[in-house]
């Protein structure tokens, strides 16, 4: 038990303050479970061709990473992530190019809603999704259902 005379032998306590790291993992925001949004009002700014799209392996077109690398879906320009050199972040504040799909893991990402945006749900994102997917792996995605999607968030 820690006195506040300085007396006693044991070292004082000291307090621990929560940092916002901390209320993240609380809460639940590093359990790699993330609702994506079925929507966004961001989509039209799309490309109007998200079928034809440079393959995942394509390398960032300004720093010529070659990996952790994202689609814009505005313009299809392949740039880096924020954990690399953030030209895609860039990308975005250049030129407000809003959403991009990550060819790491196939999420897309909308930088204006901060949020992301569930590629399978949304009709103007499954195109490009199926694509991406077919590039990566070789095959079709598998086809995930709305009454799937509905019964897997109940739970």
């Amino acid at each position: 038990m820690a006195t506040h005379g300085g007396s006693s032998s044991s070292p004082p306590l000291q307090e621990n303050p929560i940092v916002e790291d901390d209320l993240d993992l609380l809460y639940g925001a590093e359990s790699g479970w993330v609702d994506a949004r079925t929507s966004c009002d961001h989509l039209p700014s799309l490309s109007s061709d998200l079928v034809h799209i440079p393959t995942p392996d394509t390398h960032c077109n300004r720093c010529q990473h070659p990996s952790e690398n994202w689609l814009c879906l505005c313009c299809k320009e392949v740039l880096c992530s924020r954990f690399v050199n953030k030209h895609m972040l860039q990308h975005y504040q250049q030129i407000n190019h809003s959403v991009a799909l990550s060819y790491s893991d196939l999420s897309v990402w909308c930088f204006s809603c901060d949020a992301y945006l569930d590629a399978q749900l949304i009709p103007q994102l499954r195109p490009v999704y199926e694509t991406a997917y077919l590039l990566k792996f070789g095959e079709a995605p598998p086809i995930r259902s709305v009454n799937a999607q509905h019964s897997q968030s109940a739970n």
